[in-house]
C-alpha cells in the first residue's frame, strides 16, 4: 500500500512539473551555472605545461620540490628506515585534534632550541598542521577570530599562496618592501621604513630563511635591527619557516632569525613544514606554534587552535607524523637526516655556482652575482616575463613568469643548456 501511494505521488509531481515546461527540474540542474573555471595556479600550471611538451630537450625549473642530479625525486634514507620501523607497529586510530604530541615536541626543539627554557616552561601552544600551508591558514583564521580588526603585512614578493591563505581567511592584506629589483637583493631601507610606518601592533608575515621566491635573506645584523624595530612598534612577527636545514644545510643556522626575536623577548608565531627538509611533500606534515605569556595561556590558546581545526579537517594525518617523530626521536636517524639535508643543500649551492660560472663563460654582459648571493631552493633571476616566455617557446624551459628558477631542477646534465638559453634571451637586455 505504501509503495502504491508513493508511486502515485511521484506521478502527480511529474505531471505538475510538465505543466511548467519542466522548469522546476531545469532550475535544479543549473545551480552551478554561474561557476566559472578557476584561474590556473601560477606554479602548478608550469608543471602541467611541461608535461604536455613532447620536446626531448625540455627542462622544468618551476617545480618547488627537490630533485637529484638526474632530475629524479628523492626519498631520504632516514625516511625509508623510519617507514620500515613503523610499518605494522601501530593501529590506524585518529590522532588527537592537536596531532602527534611526540612530533610536535621534536618540532618545537628544531625551532626554539634543543634546550629551550620556553619549551621547559610550557609557554608554547602548538598543534600539528597540514604542512606549512595548513599552519599558515590555521593561524590566519586564529588571527581573524581573536583580532578581527587586524590586517597582515606581507612582503613583496612572496609565495603566491600566502595571498590566497589570508584572503580566504578574510584578513585584510597590506604589503611591505622586501626585494630590490636593481640590486637583486634586499630593499632593507624600504623594509625598515614600512615597519616604522605601519600602525603599532601590526601583524607581519616574515620568511625565516630562504625567502620564497627571491632567495634573499636579511643578514644577522639586519635581523637584529628588524627585531629591535618590531619591539619599538609592538608588532607581531609570524614566521613561515618552510626551509629549515634546506637553506644552508644547518637547521640551527637557518633558525637564527627566530632565535634573535626570542632573545629580544618577542612573542612570536611559527609555521613549520617537513615537505622540503625531509622530502615529505605528500605527507603534509607541519606544525603551528604560538609563544604565550605562561603555561595557562598556552593551554587556552591551544584549545582554540584545536577548535578551529575541528571543522576544517578534524584531526591531522598519522603516517607522516610518525615518520618525523621516529627520525627526530632517534639519535642515529637524526644524525643521518642532518647528513642528508646537508647533502641536498650542498647540491643546490653547487648548482648555483655552476650556473653563474656557465653564464660568465658565455660572455654575458650582465652580472650574475645574485645567483650565488641568494640562498635556498629558488633563484630570483631578474628575467622579465617576456624573457621567460622566450625560454619556454624557443628552448622548452619552464619556470614561473616572475623569473623564479627552482635550483632543484638544475643538474650537471642541463646547466649548460639552461645557461646558454638564459644568455640568448638576456644578452640584448
Amino acid at each position: 500500500m505504501y509503495t502504491a501511494m508513493r508511486n502515485a505521488m511521484v506521478k502527480r509531481v511529474l505531471s505538475r512539473s510538465s505543466d511548467f515546461g519542466g522548469a522546476r527540474w531545469m532550475s535544479s540542474s543549473s545551480w552551478w551555472k554561474s561557476v566559472e573555471p578557476a584561474p590556473k595556479d601560477p606554479i602548478l600550471g608550469v608543471t602541467e605545461a611541461f608535461l604536455a611538451d613532447p620536446s626531448p630537450d625540455k627542462v622544468n625549473v618551476g617545480v618547488g620540490a627537490y630533485r637529484d642530479d638526474n632530475g629524479k625525486p628523492v626519498v631520504l634514507d632516514c625516511v625509508r628506515e623510519a617507514e620500515r620501523r613503523i610499518a605494522g607497529s601501530s593501529f590506524m586510530e585518529y590522532l588527537p585534534m592537536g596531532g602527534s604530541v611526540k612530533m610536535v615536541e621534536e618540532t618545537l626543539k628544531l625551532a626554539y632550541g634543543e634546550n629551550s627554557e620556553l619549551i621547559k616552561d610550557k609557554r608554547i601552544a602548538a598543534v600539528q598542521s597540514l604542512s606549512g600551508t595548513g599552519a599558515c591558514r590555521l593561524f590566519a583564521d586564529f588571527q581573524k577570530r581573536f583580532h578581527p580588526d587586524s590586517q597582515i603585512y606581507i612582503p613583496v614578493p612572496t609565495w603566491s599562496n600566502h595571498h590566497n591563505i589570508w584572503r580566504d581567511a578574510t584578513v585584510p592584506q597590506r604589503t611591505y618592501h622586501y626585494y630590490h629589483p636593481e640590486t637583486k637583493g634586499l630593499d632593507f631601507a624600504g623594509l625598515m621604513d614600512d615597519i616604522k610606518n605601519a600602525p603599532n601592533g601590526s601583524f607581519f608575515l616574515l620568511h625565516a630563511c630562504a625567502h620564497n621566491p627571491t632567495g634573499v635573506d636579511p643578514t644577522e645584523e639586519q635581523w637584529k635591527e628588524i627585531s629591535y624595530q618590531f619591539k619599538v612598534k609592538g608588532h607581531f612577527p609570524f614566521f613561515d619557516m618552510a626551509y629549515q636545514g634546506f637553506a644552508s644545510g644547518d637547521p640551527e643556522k637557518d633558525a637564527k632569525a627566530i632565535r634573535i626575536f626570542l632573545e629580544d623577548g618577542h612573542q612570536i608565531g611559527i609555521s613549520q613544514s617537513y615537505a622540503k627538509n625531509m622530502g615529505l611533500y605528500g605527507q603534509r606534515v607541519g606544525c603551528l606554534s604560538l609563544l604565550c605569556d605562561d603555561e595557562k595561556q598556552a593551554v587556552t590558546v591551544k584549545s582554540q587552535l584545536q577548535q578551529l581545526a575541528r571543522p576544517m579537517y578534524s584531526n591531522p594525518p598519522l603516517h607522516g607524523a610518525a615518520m618525523v617523530s621516529t627520525i627526530l626521536g632517534d639519535a642515529d636517524l637524526k644524525k643521518l637526516w642532518l647528513k642528508e639535508v646537508q647533502g641536498m643543500a650542498d647540491r643546490i649551492i653547487g648548482m648555483r655556482t655552476s650556473l653563474k660560472e656557465n653564464l660568465e663563460k658565455l660572455g654575458s654582459p650582465l652580472s650574475w652575482e645574485h645567483i650565488t648571493n641568494q640562498i635556498g631552493m629558488f633563484c630570483y633571476s631578474g628575467m622579465t616575463p617576456e624573457q621567460v616566455d622566450r625560454l619556454t617557446n624557443e628552448f622548452h624551459i619552464y619556470m614561473t613568469r616572475n623569473g623564479r628558477i627552482s635550483m632543484a631542477g638544475v643538474t650537471t646534465g642541463n646547466v649548460g643548456y639552461l645557461a646558454n638559453a638564459i644568455h640568448e634571451v638576456t644578452k640584448s637586455a
